[in-house]
């Protein structure tokens, strides 16, 4: 059955720590806008603490979670087990985006593999933390990680992920905004 915990336990933080992806669910306030779950992988998560964790957030074809969070903060992580015992883990929190040159951003990033692709960090200060037994999630193995991301990125080099974000990452599906344009820097 369901258990709900105080924080991150040390148990949850070792098999959270051994998941090769994760979900983030998160909705706009309008009751007719567009709820978003999207997966994450790419060794981009952080355990900052029993009550915060963070990820490495990169650049996709939206921007559903940065403009949810920008406008009203809620946000759900789950983590299933695909191999081992059956587990369900969910987090439930108050997130919040941080962009590069801020502290968080930079203390997240230099935790993990460093990606072209970076646009954000996305810090989520945990309220709820539960699990279940996750005996409908079939057992899989893992083949290796996709390396398209990097090779995209790579091939539109950072001025080209710059005009990309422009124009793909401003503003949501429902028009909330997104990431603001960032400056080209064409100093050399």
């Amino acid at each position: 059955m369901a258990k709900v915990y105080d924080g991150l336990e040390d148990d949850h933080v070792r098999w959270i720590g051994e998941q090769q992806v994760f979900f983030v669910a998160t909705a706009p306030l309008a009751g007719d806008g567009h709820v978003n779950l999207s997966p994450r992988g790419l060794d981009c998560l952080s355990v900052l603490g029993p009550r915060q964790v963070a990820w490495v957030d990169y650049t996709g074809s939206g921007v559903e979670t940065i403009a949810h969070l920008r406008e009203n903060g809620r946000i759900t992580l789950m983590w299933c087990a695909f191999s081992g015992p059956p587990k369900i883990l969910r987090v439930h929190g108050r997130g919040r985006v941080c962009l590069a040159g801020s502290r968080e951003y930079d203390e997240v990033v230099a935790r993990h593999p460093s990606h072209l692709s970076t646009r954000a960090v996305i810090v989520v200060d945990v309220d709820r933390v539960s699990d279940s037994c996750g005996y409908g999630v079939p057992l899989m193995d893992l083949v290796g990680e996709r390396d398209q991301l990097t090779r995209w990125a790579e091939n539109r080099g950072p001025e080209g992920l710059v005009t990309y974000r422009a124009e793909n990452n401003a503003h949501s599906l429902d028009g909330l905004p997104g990431l603001t344009p960032e400056p080209v820097d064409d100093r050399g």
